[in-house]
């Protein structure tokens, strides 16, 4: 992993001198620490193997040896050879996350390859995973670092958390709207990425929160989340190791446009609320456009 001095943890916007684009590269890194006390949940210990309810017909499927000279999902780019998420358009709520507890394989497929390991943390962040699936005793969650990208994990080495909130970020209509157990709690006009640094479709999470480098995010935290920009080579050549994020930026006059380098821009007073209610870890799903326009706030 590159350390944080060295590379942004974000996509900045657009139109930023080329001094700022630097400085934004500089000392940009998750806090740890950051999450506010009321937004924790307590860990719920994940049964053992001998305790998952099983049918007759399914067994749990053994796992395969990993390598110990396998990669860790790091900041970077996750290792490929992952499986698409099925259901990646999906706006159904995910309710439960998974935080590894210690280093843990994470497959292919329930008892399939091994293809690279899950840390705890990402630069000394706490990384909660949205639960996606489960299967064979296996339990499937949205990779970090990838778009669209599930990673099946067999039986221990991890706790579940309940996860309360989702985020819905309509592209055709720059709407976000946050919502709590299935209930639209609150809407937002943003701006996305611009033609070719489109931000990417499908569902990913909040990977973590990190304070404002530079005055142009208006002083509030951003929320780095687990997707990357589809096109690497899109983006400006310093911003090709950034995370695609949720933040506000110094004015809102570009809200309802496609401004961005992949982003997604709200207000200030609406970046705080989220920051202040919206626990790293659930899931957030960028689609094109509701069927049903969710409640106005």
């Amino acid at each position: 992993m590159k350390s944080p001095g060295r590379r942004g943890w974000i996509a900045a916007g657009v139109g930023v001198p080329a001094l700022l684009v630097t400085a934004l590269l500089t000392g940009l890194a998750l806090t740890p620490g950051t999450e506010p006390v009321a937004n924790r949940a307590a860990p719920v210990t994940v049964p053992t193997p001998s305790e998952v309810d099983q049918s007759p017909e399914e067994s749990v499927l053994p796992a395969a040896p990993a390598p110990p000279g396998l990669p860790v999902v790091t900041y970077d780019p996750a290792p490929g050879g992952f499986p698409a998420d099925p259901a990646t358009m999906d706006t159904t709520p995910l309710t439960e996350g998974l935080h590894p507890t210690r280093k843990i394989a994470a497959y292919d497929a329930p008892g399939g390859r091994p293809l690279a390991f899950l840390a705890p943390t990402i630069n000394g962040v706490e990384v909660t995973m949205p639960i996606a699936d489960r299967r064979s005793g296996w339990t499937a969650v949205l990779l970090p670092s990838a778009n669209r990208t599930l990673a099946w994990l067999p039986p221990g080495g991890y706790t579940v958390v309940p996860l309360r909130d989702q985020i819905v970020v309509e592209r055709r209509v720059h709407r976000l709207t946050w919502y709590r157990a299935g209930k639209a709690v609150r809407t937002w006009e943003v701006s996305l990425g611009q033609r070719g640094q489109e931000t990417p479709l499908g569902r990913t999470f909040i990977l973590g929160r990190t304070p404002p480098p530079e005055d142009v995010y208006g002083g509030v935290d951003i929320y780095a989340l687990g997707s990357i920009p589809d096109d690497l080579d899109a983006v400006p050549a310093g911003l090709r190791g950034a995370h695609i994020g949720v933040h506000t930026w110094y004015h809102d006059g570009e809200l309802g446009e496609n401004t961005t380098n992949g982003c997604i821009r709200l207000t200030r007073s609406g970046q705080r609320e989220l920051l202040a209610e919206v626990r790293p870890g659930s899931s957030v799903v960028v689609v094109e456009e509701l069927p049903t326009p969710p409640p106005t706030a």
